[in-house]
Parts: structure tokens; C-alpha cells; sequence
């Protein structure tokens, strides 16, 4: 008996000198942090001048508290006596995001659920005072904080700019926080939680890193990369149909299905919150509490000494309800996270693979300043052709298209067709094929996924291609096979086969190939998806298809940058409408291949100019010169970002302004008359976006700059007179 209480008070003696170490080791590592300082907000806005909104790590409240700020957001932890997220502060708006306190995330581990950190004592969950702090204690069934370090962001993979592209940064500048937990239930089992926040945008980033040094295997079945208590924008007794939410962006590179953010999203979930009993919802509904974790899974074994990294999650703070700042914001984070989307490469969608065809378009790319060659669907390529005859010639042209400056890819079409009943993906309700988001589709982790991916891989570096336009990629089938060597079952399918699409996005990124993937994949890799348009209207006649373009480019540059989407011209005839909706023969209908050029260039959105050539007379040739150069002319301001100032209607102007406070030229103006008669008004122009504060010399087709005074509103009244069925430009100074 006398033994057994010996075990014990050396058991509690171990324990108590582990924890003392602990503290004194997190206290001296606080210690060595600067201190937090508060100072007056900036009046300086981070949208037009980013620079000196720094993150950086500091103490506050004598060591208590760490403090992740960069100027413009903060993100609060409390570190004695308990470890807890309990403030995310838009430092601009002023506005607090956080009600309570919640866990770092949990782990469900061989079927047991533990948080990671977490805290016991909580009794209010509609909001939180400082002076509670000293009475909440550590949750001792969670991971256990035991230290911290900081460090600069690190890049997520490799990847270095080749093609035209602004300015920009890799990886992007700020700062890496870590939190290190352990698990005294499985001890050896530790937690990394990692944050990144950036410089210059309220931006911060989340994931965790799960490592076994256990010595034994265990099974990871799920996990929980965030919780937030975050306040609810609106009350309501009665539940509503539709709720507001948080005023912030969440989303997450475990994105696809989708050509945007919240349709691409599968991390994020705004979830009821049981615990919040205060609330006004007298059912207690509201959705208030953020979940960031993944649908399915990713039930992924961890042998002994191997590591699991967790979807990464996205947070963007806004500091108003206006939809155009709003629309900046997210397209600053798309800058920051996925700087090769800003390339942007002027191409044309060929639709045949006949040599002679090609060296005519090739030859034609470098007489117009065309850069790149995209061999289209119907073309007759087969990149899964793994035939060295094939793949030789395929080199060949190639080889000749890289020696006159141009680029060669192509198109692969992955899923939205059917392979057979063991290589197709198996639907979890019926146990057969069929069913899937694109009806049939087969499994990126059957035996054909892998050939398939090996195939791509083996073509591309053969071959020399430096495109790839990859359709029907993967939509997030989940898959009941059991017989797929790639996973085991439905828990596992989803996460494995969007692991093997994004780690094949991530090599082509380290091989400098452009990725053409309509969905969300950027934040993985791609470079452009679809600006967002109905196929089938480019089988309606030409002047409908200018019309709906412009509408296209107004509604598919809010949260994309210029760069970002494509667009498409049919040249030749594309799913029908016969020779009213044909450019071919292309000098018979040079006004409508002239609107199609001035305005997609005008927005600085590419398209598919798809057909087997650019030109087919001189005339032609000297009108695609004339819009190409005039963008590559233009090129840093057309690709900078748009305000939206009138959607086409076709009953008055529309047009729009790109700005870029960093250059010379801070605006370029496109405006549009759909009238068949001239017309005359004062628009009025914002230009606060541009950085302009007092004077804009503003020129019309870049000739005779005027001086306009700015109002207080940073405004200017434009005098313009557009012609009937024409578009006129102005530059910015």
C-alpha cells in the first residue's frame, strides 16, 4: 500500500514539474516578444497603400496574452492560466468577431473524439470580458499547449513566374505562429496548429499538422481545423428562412466543384451553437458557430513517425457591407495566395492538330503578338497517348512553336465521362455507377486514375507542352469502391482523390505549366477558370454574343481578378446557330470580331478565340495587331483590378475602370453605347480606387489630356459622347 502511494506522489511530482517547466518555458518564450503597443488606427487605407500594415507577434497584458496582428486585423490569445482564441478584432471597422471561446480544432483518433486545447469554466457564451480570463483552466481531456514559435511564411510549394505577370511576391510576406500541443492520452501523439497572417490585408490562415511518434499505427478518422464563436450580424426570436452571416470571407484549398468561392466550398459550415442559451432565436438556430473540417473522412492511417497536414483554412476580415470594396478585398487575397492566376497569356483555341494547320497558327501568333497555342476539344489531341510516334510529333511542333516565342498546350477531359463499372466511381447510395455530379465519372484512385495521371505526366514532359487545359477535372465524388487500390472506402475517397489532383496541379506548377481548370483550384495551382458564361449562347448571332460578353466580364470580375477567367469567341462555329453566330469568314465580319477583341482586351479578360486561325486577309491581320498591341501597351493597367460602374442592358451606356494606385497610369476607362444613336452624357467617375486625391489628367484614347479637379467624394464629371454601336476609352494619370 505504501508502495502504491509512493507511485502516486511521484507520479504528481512528475506531473507538477512538467507543467512548471512548461509555464516557465512559454512564459520565457512570451518574454522574449515585443510588447503589444496600441496606437491610433491608421488613416491610411490598406486597399490603395498596404505598406507599413506589418504582421507581427507580440505580448500584451504583462505575458498573459499573445497577440497576432498586422494594423489592420488581431487575433487574441490568452496564455495564462488557460489557453484560449478569445478576440478576433477588425482593427479598421473596430468590429469584434468573437462571442466565446472554443477549442483550436479536434481530432477524432482510432473513434475518439479530444479537442485541441479547449477550456472548462466558460458560463457565458454570448459574449466575453477580459477579467473572466483568470477564472477559465485548461479542458484536461484535449491536446495541452506547451510551447509556440514564430517565423516567416514559408512558400506551400514551388513555383516561380515565367510568363507576363505584374509585380508580385512568393511566398507572400508576413508571419508563421505555431502552437505545439500534446495528448496525455496518446502519449507521443502531437499537434502543430499553424497561423499565417500577411502583410497589407486582413488575411489570416489556418491548419494543423498531426505527428505519430507514438510507435505504434493509428488511424485518423477525422478532424476539426477550426471553431469560431463568431457574433451573429443579425437577431432574430423567430427562425429565419435565410440568415446573414459573419461579415467575412471563409474558404479553403480543399475547394472544387465550383467556379467560385462559395460554391467551391466544402470546408466551411456555419452551424447552431447549443451551448449559446443567451441568444434572442427562440429555437436557438441562429448560425453562428464556424466549422472548418472536410465532408468525408479523411480516415487516413498514420504508421509510426509519419505526419498528417490538414486542409488549410482562409479567413478574410471586411470592414464594410460595400459590395465593390468587398469585391477588391477578395481579389487581393487571390494576388497574395495564387500570384501565378496573374499571368495571363494571350492564346488561341486551335481546333485541329494537322502540322500544317498548326505551323499556319503558329506563324500567325507570332505576326499578331498572340502567345500561346491551346489545342482545343475537337482538335483530335490525345494526351493520354503514350505512343512514341505520337509523341514525337507532338515534340516536334512543339519545339517549332517554342522557336518562334510561342507556347503549345492542350486539352484533357478527366471526368464527366465513362471509363466502366471498376475504374468509374461507385455511388454511396446505390452501390453501382451512375449518379455522380457529372453523371459518370471515374475514380481519380482506380487503377485507370493512376494510368491516367501517369500518362499526363509522361505526355507533358515528352512532348515540351507548357498548357494544360484541364476539363471535367474533379468535382468531389466520394466513392463506395473497395476494390480501388487508391483508397479504401467511402471515408477515404473524397480526401485521396482530391490529394492526387492537387498534388498533380502542384508538379505542374514546378514544370511552369499553365492550367486552365474550370473550378476553383487556384489556391492549389491553376491559373484560370471560366469567366463565367452559358456555353450554349455562343450559338446565338454575333451581336448577341457581344452584348452577353460584356455582361459576362461585368459579372465574373467581382472576386476575380482580370486574369482569372477566360472567356470564349467563336470563331468558327461552336455548339450551333450556323453562320449568324460564326466570326468565319473573319474579314466579312470585322465589326463584331473588332468588339469582341477591344472589349475583352478592354477588361484585360483572354479568350478562346477558337478556330484554326487569327486571320484571313490582310485587313484582318492589321485589325488583331492594332487591339493586341494596344493591350500589351496598356498591360499593367488593364490587368489591375475593376470597378464596376454600369452593367450592359443594352438601353444606356456600360462600361468600367480599372485602377492601380501604384502606377503611373492609376485608370483606364472603357465605356460602351449598345444604341444604334450617338450618345451624350456626364458620367460621373470614382476614382478614391486610383489614389488620385486632388487633380486627374484624364485623355480620350490617350490624346489630349484634360486637368478635372476631384470632388470630396474623389469624383470627377466626365463630358463623353460615344458613338452608336461603339466603345471609347480613356487613360488615367
Amino acid at each position: 500500500m505504501k508502495a502504491l502511494q509512493g507511485f502516486f506522489i511521484c507520479l504528481i511530482l512528475i506531473i507538477s514539474i512538467n507543467l512548471t517547466v512548461k509555464a516557465q518555458n512559454l512564459e520565457k518564450r512570451l518574454n522574449s516578444l515585443p510588447c503589444y503597443s496600441r496606437t491610433e488606427i491608421s488613416d491610411k487605407d490598406w486597399l490603395l497603400n498596404p505598406a507599413g500594415y506589418t504582421a507581427q507577434v507580440y505580448q500584451d497584458n504583462a505575458g498573459k496574452e499573445l497577440v497576432l496582428s498586422n494594423g489592420i486585423i488581431e487575433r487574441r490569445f490568452s496564455m495564462s492560466p488557460a489557453f484560449a482564441c478569445f478576440s478576433l478584432k477588425n482593427l479598421v471597422s473596430g468590429e469584434e468577431m468573437l462571442r466565446a471561446a472554443k477549442p483550436e480544432g479536434t481530432l477524432t483518433i482510432d473513434g475518439k473524439e479530444i479537442p485541441v486545447g479547449g477550456i472548462d469554466g466558460q458560463f457565458e457564451y454570448g459574449y466575453i470580458q477580459k477579467d473572466w480570463l483568470p477564472g477559465f483552466k485548461n479542458d484536461q481531456k484535449g491536446f495541452q499547449l506547451y510551447d509556440f514559435s514564430v517565423s516567416m511564411i514559408k512558400a506551400r510549394f514551388d513555383w516561380k513566374p515565367v510568363r507576363w505577370i505584374p509585380d508580385t511576391e512568393w511566398p507572400p510576406k508576413g508571419k508563421e505562429l505555431i502552437f505545439y500541443f500534446r495528448s496525455v492520452e496518446f502519449t507521443g501523439m502531437s499537434v502543430e496548429v499553424h497561423y499565417e497572417l500577411y502583410d497589407g490585408i486582413p488575411l489570416i490562415s489556418k491548419w494543423m499538422i498531426v505527428k505519430n511518434t507514438t510507435g505504434k499505427p493509428c488511424t485518423l478518422n477525422h478532424f476539426v481545423n477550426e471553431y469560431l464563436a463568431v457574433v451573429e450580424p443579425a437577431a432574430a426570436v423567430e427562425t429565419l428562412g435565410t440568415w446573414d452571416f459573419a461579415n467575412m470571407l471563409v474558404c479553403s484549398d480543399y475547394a472544387f466543384g465550383g467556379m467560385n468561392t462559395k460554391s467551391s466550398n466544402h470546408a466551411a459550415q456555419w452551424l447552431k451553437d447549443s451551448l449559446y442559451t443567451s441568444q434572442v432565436d427562440y429555437g436557438m438556430n441562429t448560425p453562428c458557430l464556424l466549422k472548418c473540417s472536410v465532408p468525408y473522412g479523411p480516415e487516413q492511417e498514420l504508421n509510426a513517425g509519419e505526419t498528417f497536414e490538414s486542409t488549410r483554412v482562409y479567413e478574410l476580415l471586411f470592414d464594410n457591407d460595400d459590395h465593390e470594396r468587398k469585391g477588391l478585398a477578395v481579389r487581393k487575397m487571390y494576388r497574395k495566395l495564387a500570384p501565378w492566376a496573374l499571368e495571363n497569356p494571350i492564346f488561341l483555341h486551335l481546333t485541329s492538330t494537322d502540322p500544317e494547320v498548326m505551323k499556319t497558327a503558329i506563324d500567325q501568333c507570332v505576326n499578331t503578338g498572340f502567345e500561346m497555342i491551346i489545342l482545343s476539344f475537337g482538335s483530335g489531341l490525345n494526351m493520354e497517348n503514350s505512343d512514341t510516334a505520337y509523341i514525337r510529333q507532338m515534340k516536334n511542333m512543339s519545339d517549332y512553336a517554342r522557336s518562334k516565342g510561342i507556347e503549345l498546350g492542350g486539352y484533357s477531359l478527366l471526368a464527366s465521362r465513362r471509363i466502366n463499372d471498376e475504374e468509374d466511381v461507385i455511388n454511396p447510395v446505390t452501390g453501382k455507377t451512375g449518379g455522380s455530379i457529372f453523371g459518370n465519372s471515374p475514380c481519380l484512385e482506380s487503377n485507370w486514375g493512376k494510368q491516367y495521371f501517369d500518362n499526363l505526366q509522361n505526355f507533358i514532359d515528352k512532348t515540351g507542352f507548357s498548357l494544360l487545359e484541364h476539363d471535367g477535372n474533379y468535382p468531389g465524388d466520394p466513392c463506395a469502391s473497395v476494390t480501388h487500390p487508391g483508397h479504401k472506402g467511402l471515408a477515404d475517397s473524397q480526401w485521396n482523390q482530391w490529394k492526387e489532383i492537387t498534388d498533380f496541379y502542384k508538379w505542374c506548377r514546378s514544370k511552369d505549366v499553365y492550367l486552365n481548370v474550370p473550378d476553383w483550384y487556384y489556391i492549389s495551382g491553376s491559373n484560370k477558370t471560366g469567366i463565367g458564361y452559358r456555353e450554349t449562347n455562343w450559338s446565338l448571332p454575333r451581336d448577341r454574343q457581344v452584348m452577353l460578353g460584356r455582361q459576362n466580364l461585368f459579372d465574373g470580375t467581382w472576386e476575380k481578378t482580370p486574369s482569372m477567367g477566360w472567356t470564349f469567341v467563336p470563331l468558327v462555329e461552336y455548339q450551333g446557330g450556323g453562320a449568324l453566330a460564326t466570326l468565319e469568314p473573319l474579314k466579312d465580319h470585322l465589326p463584331s470580331y473588332e468588339a469582341h477583341l477591344a472589349q475583352n482586351f478592354g477588361a484585360g479578360v483572354q479568350a478562346c478565340y477558337r478556330g484554326f486561325r487569327l486571320y484571313d486577309s490582310d485587313e484582318t491581320r492589321q485589325l488583331v495587331v492594332k487591339w493586341v498591341s494596344w493591350y500589351k501597351k496598356y498591360r499593367l493597367i488593364l490587368n489591375s483590378d475593376i470597378i464596376h460602374l454600369r452593367r450592359a442592358d443594352g438601353r444606356d451606356w456600360d462600361g468600367f475602370l480599372h485602377v492601380n494606385p501604384e502606377l503611373q497610369q492609376k485608370g483606364m476607362l472603357m465605356l460602351f453605347n449598345p444604341l444604334n444613336q450617338p450618345i451624350e452624357h456626364n458620367i460621373r467617375i470614382p476614382l478614391y480606387y486610383t489614389g488620385i486625391d486632388s487633380n486627374a489628367k484624364i485623355s480620350e484614347s490617350g490624346e489630349n489630356p484634360i486637368l478635372y479637379k476631384l470632388n470630396e467624394k474623389k469624383e470627377v464629371l466626365l463630358r463623353v459622347n460615344i458613338p452608336a454601336n461603339k466603345f471609347i476609352w480613356f487613360e488615367i494619370e
